[in-house]
């Protein structure tokens, strides 16, 4: 349960947050989506780095308003995880008052409580209908906060027991990358605040402009986050023995019909050890990582100005417009019409 001195949480009807400006159809822009990071004593220099990189640099090559990032912090000069700088000259906790998006500190040390400032600003954002985010142990500060009470969430799998035992009444997945729970989003260990980073980007701006950001990281293409934090067994020493050549050979080809049984063909392994390896190394299904894949490429095509729905589900592999329409809403929550609206190229 949350230390003493945490105020419990209150009944909060949340405002959904400002998407960022799209500038379409010749309307005014509104103003970027304002991001504020807070950093408190003893933060971890790598989460701070993915934020920094991730929502502060300006992208020349995304045609589109980006983000209005600000850093803060209770006290003039903080210091780092070990002492290893000393940061200053950033803001101070009313920059978190103005945000869109809130990205709350983590700790190496989770037993260590944020200060009472970090926590009164994480409950004012949450009061206000802002976006909280969180990277590793910054699952802790929310709910220290007291904002998680009944809301799905994740932390990092070395401290997931500790989590569980201390706020027993957050639902917390321990095995995935990140938890997006609407306003509230979770990221696992130090490595998944890129993946959440990119599900955030994708989220406000596209899965056209997510790519774009991820290759200019020469990162990867984002993981889901559903996929696990760690593989219990050995990476397998040959590239061959990963499920990599059969994902690579499958998004070349997913305009075409695909079964489970050709993907395990491919892999020359049985449907049902396809399946095991599925679970285990993406934590997701052969079928559902196939269905995932034919959606994002719909999604960028209609990001691209393609504007035939009959197009876009034969060539994405979805095969009718009424199964593109249904899997583009589960997936996004937007209709194909309101996608382009919010993310075509033709809109920026």
């Amino acid at each position: 349960m949350p230390h003493e001195s945490s105020q419990p949480c209150r009944d909060r009807r949340r405002r959904p947050h400002r998407p960022p400006a799209a500038g379409a159809g010749g309307r005014e822009a509104r103003p970027p989506h304002r991001v504020a990071a807070i950093v408190d004593e003893g933060s971890n220099p790598f989460e701070l780095g993915v934020a920094t990189e991730l929502f502060g640099l300006r992208r020349p090559e995304v045609k589109r308003p980006w983000y209005d990032f600000t850093l803060c912090a209770a006290a003039p000069r903080t210091r780092m995880h070990l002492g290893m700088f000393t940061l200053s000259d950033v803001a101070d906790l009313s920059a978190v008052d103005e945000a869109d998006t809130v990205l709350v500190p983590n700790r190496p040390d989770p037993e260590v409580r944020p200060c009472s400032g970090v926590l009164d600003a994480v409950r004012r954002a949450a009061d206000r209908g802002a976006r909280l985010v969180s990277f590793c142990t910054g699952a802790f500060t929310l709910a220290e906060a007291g904002v998680l009470e009944g809301r799905r969430a994740t932390t990092h799998w070395r401290w997931a027991e500790l989590f569980s035992a201390r706020y027993p009444s957050v639902q917390l997945e321990p095995d995935v990358l990140f938890v997006d729970d609407g306003d509230i989003l979770t990221a696992a260990g130090s490595a998944a605040a890129l993946d959440l980073g990119l599900h955030l980007i994708s989220r406000d701006h596209g899965a056209e402009v997510a790519n774009t950001v991820s290759r200019r990281l020469v990162f990867a293409a984002h993981r889901d986050g559903g996929q696990r934090q760690f593989v219990e067994r050995p990476v397998p020493v040959t590239r061959d023995a990963s499920l990599a050549p059969v994902l690579d050979w499958a998004r070349e080809r997913l305009g075409r019909p695909m079964t489970v049984n050709a993907l395990a063909v491919r892999a020359a392994v049985s449907p049902a050890t396809l399946h095991r390896r599925f679970r285990t190394e993406l934590g997701t299904t052969p079928l559902a990582w196939l269905t995932g894949e034919r959606v994002a490429l719909a999604c960028r095509m209609i990001e691209r100005g393609e504007r035939s729905l009959d197009v876009v589900a034969r060539e994405s592999g979805l095969g009718t417009a009424a199964n593109l329409r249904a899997q583009l809403r589960r997936r996004t929550g937007l209709s194909p019409s309101d996608y382009r609206r919010q993310f075509s190229a033709r809109s920026t």
